[in-house]
C-alpha cells in the first residue's frame, strides 16, 4: 500500500511539474496535441508506462486533447509517489 504525500510534498512535486494542479485529491493536466493521432500516440506511450508501473491514470481524449487525473485508489485515491512518477513520464513523453 502506497503512502498519501503530505500538501507540502505535493506542492513541491508540482514545482517540477509544469502545468500539472492539484485539485480534488489528484494531480491533474490537460493536454493538446497537433491532432488525434499525436493525442492517441501519447496515450499509447503513456499506457506502456503506466503497466510497467501498475499504475493507471485516469484519463479522458476528446480530439486532439487528453485530461489527465493521477491518484492513488489503494491510498484511499490520494496522492502518492506513484502518481508523481507516472507524472513525470508523461511529460517526458508529452515532449517527443
Amino acid at each position: 500500500m502506497s503512502a498519501p504525500l503530505s500538501p507540502g510534498e505535493i506542492q513541491t512535486a508540482l514545482a517540477g511539474l509544469a502545468g500539472w494542479t492539484f485539485e480534488r485529491d489528484a494531480l491533474a493536466k490537460a493536454y493538446a496535441f497537433k491532432n488525434f493521432r499525436e493525442a492517441l500516440s501519447f496515450m499509447l506511450r503513456v499506457g506502456f508506462e503506466a503497466e510497467a508501473l501498475n499504475h493507471h491514470p485516469e484519463w479522458t481524449n476528446v480530439y486532439n486533447r487528453v485530461a489527465v487525473r493521477l491518484n492513488t485508489h489503494d491510498a484511499g485515491a490520494k496522492v502518492t509517489a506513484k502518481d508523481v512518477e507516472l507524472a513525470g513520464r508523461m511529460e517526458k513523453i508529452s515532449r517527443v
